[in-house]
Formats: C-alpha cells, structure tokens, sequence
C-alpha cells in the first residue's frame, strides 16, 4: 500500500493525449511541403481564345476518289498520278487549308490508297479523312 493509491487509480484522466493529433498534424505537413512545389511548376501552354462570332471562311473539301482500277478522281475530274502531287501541294498553300477526303473502292488495291495518302501527306495536307458507306444493317 506505500506505493499505490488506490482512490486515485479509479479517477479519469482529464488530459488530452496529444501525440496522436501531433503525428497527424506532421503527415499533413510533410504532404503540404511536397505538394506545394509541384502546383508551382506548371506546364505553360497556350490556350485557344473562345469567340461567339460564326467562321467566316469554311475549308472546302476535296474529294478523291479510288476505282477498283486504281485510277484516281479528284473533285469527279480523272488526275493522273504524276499531277495527283501537284495539286495536292497547291491546294495544301490555300489559307484555310481544305480537307481531303477519300473514297476509296471496296475493291481497290490498298497500296493506291496507301500512295494517295502518302501524296496528300507529302503535300502537307493536315486534314485527311475517309469516306464510307455504313453497314446495311446498321443504323
């Protein structure tokens, strides 16, 4: 009985325990220091301007057609291959530069299609696309 009390072994402890607050408080700030960096060095990028008027100039289009043949049409006008890159490439100097779009046969050679790409591609034409039919039964 020297060494213990035994009315005050029964009594609350009315102190907070503070180290479980002081280790969280720590986590939270070794976060906010490594964090707080990173949101600093961002990446600049331009970002485009946002304007409520309509476009006044439209691209046209370009129409090229591939036959089962091979033989190329630009606009339903037939073009042989060696003035196809000619073309391609004044068109492509044209301010808004117009889209290509090409139509290739179900049956064509995919190298033809392949060589009119390549061409476009050579010319600086940006904008390609394809042209196809949906499936009969799909809608």
């Amino acid at each position: 009985m020297a060494f213990s009390d035994r009315e005050n072994d029964d009594d609350v402890m009315s102190e907070i325990n503070m180290v479980p607050l002081i280790d969280v408080m720590l986590v939270l700030l070794i976060i906010f220091i490594v964090t707080v960096p990173a949101m600093k060095h961002s990446v600049n990028v331009e970002l485009p301007r946002a304007s409520n008027e309509k476009e006044l100039l439209k691209p046209e289009t370009l129409n090229l057609s591939v036959k089962a043949d091979g033989s190329y049409y630009l606009d339903d006008q037939p073009i042989a291959d060696d003035q196809l890159a000619a073309r391609m490439k004044a068109e492509s100097g044209k301010q808004p530069q117009p889209d290509l779009h090409i139509r290739g046969d179900r049956d064509v050679r995919y190298e033809r299609v392949a060589q009119a790409m390549a061409t476009a591609q050579q010319a600086g034409l940006r904008k390609i696309g394809f042209v196809t039919e949906p499936a009969a039964g799909a809608q």
